[in-house]
């Protein structure tokens, strides 16, 4: 397949990039890493008159540390500049487990943070990570900036609160506070391809070992990343124990509705749900008592 015919622009710069996105509104796409982009307009799927390049714009790359401890990965930050990237890792180790599930060695060298969570296809990795993480998203037009829960950015299937004419620019990240830990865990048919479910979580404790935060968030089951956090918060001021911990699993695949699909019945996905979420939250609980 071939797509349809489209009008190419380089952008040259962000304020390049936003008057075209102004300009051209909801006929045109931009063009990060393509990695979901150009299969879409290979099947015409995706069929914008007007496709804008901002692969050059390098204000776009940064991954710094900001003036209150959190971090700030640009929407053009590629997976492989992540993953080998050791005080970023060490200071978000979620990202540390989940960038092996993502995709292939080949597609992490193109594809970008800003492209896949713009793109916010509900089995993607990403998605499910910010949501746990509590992760702010800062986004762009001519008119100006503004800022958003990772949870409230995303909206519906393949679906975010940007407008038309705006760009995601950057993700604003807490550091892994002391005393917490984190797991990410997914299964999938092969290696590589999306999660029929996966799992994201986050747990601090006390000087006593008592759970004082629990985060929790899934892919794949979902038409957005869940939040499934409220089930996590059965945790707080409790020690976690393997019964409490099967019940906020129990309790996480009531609040579920996976559709199901080709790979996967929906009940299928429930039970890998439960599974998963038991396993994750036991692994970052273990990782958080021994965490300085």
């Amino acid at each position: 397949m071939k797509p349809a015919p489209f009008k190419y622009i380089k952008a040259s710069s962000l304020a390049h990039a936003l008057s075209l996105k102004s300009e051209y509104g909801d006929d045109s796409r931009f063009l990060a890493g393509g990695q979901s982009l150009i299969p879409a307009l290979n099947f015409r799927l995706a069929r914008p008159a007007v496709l804008i390049d901002i692969n050059g714009l390098a204000e776009l790359e940064a991954c710094d540390c900001l003036e209150d401890g959190k971090l700030r990965l640009g929407a053009l930050t590629r997976y492989r500049t992540l993953e080998r990237n050791g005080d970023f890792l060490r200071a978000c180790p979620l990202f540390a487990d989940a960038l092996p599930h993502i995709a292939h060695p080949q597609i992490r060298n193109r594809g970008t943070v800003g492209g896949n969570l713009s793109h916010a296809d509900p089995a993607s990795e990403l998605p499910a990570v910010t949501v746990a993480m509590r992760a702010r998203m800062r986004v762009k037009s001519e008119a100006g900036k503004r800022e958003m829960d990772a949870a409230d950015f995303f909206v519906g299937l393949l679906t975010t609160d940007l407008r038309s004419d705006e760009i995601l620019i950057d993700v604003i990240l807490p550091v892994q506070k002391p005393r917490s830990g984190s797991c990410f865990l997914e299964v999938a048919r092969r290696r590589g391809d999306f999660a029929l479910a996966g799992c994201a979580a986050v747990i601090t404790l006390d000087d006593e070992g008592r759970c004082i935060d629990a985060r929790l968030a899934l892919c794949g089951v979902g038409e957005t990343p869940v939040d499934a956090s409220g089930a996590a918060a059965a945790l707080i001021d409790e020690k976690g124990s393997d019964k409490l911990i099967d019940a906020v699993a129990a309790d996480v695949q009531r609040c579920i509705a996976p559709a199901g699909n080709v790979h996967a019945s929906p009940d299928y996905q429930r039970h890998l749900a439960g599974v998963l979420s038991a396993r994750a939250l036991r692994k970052a609980l273990e990782r958080a008592a021994h965490a300085a």
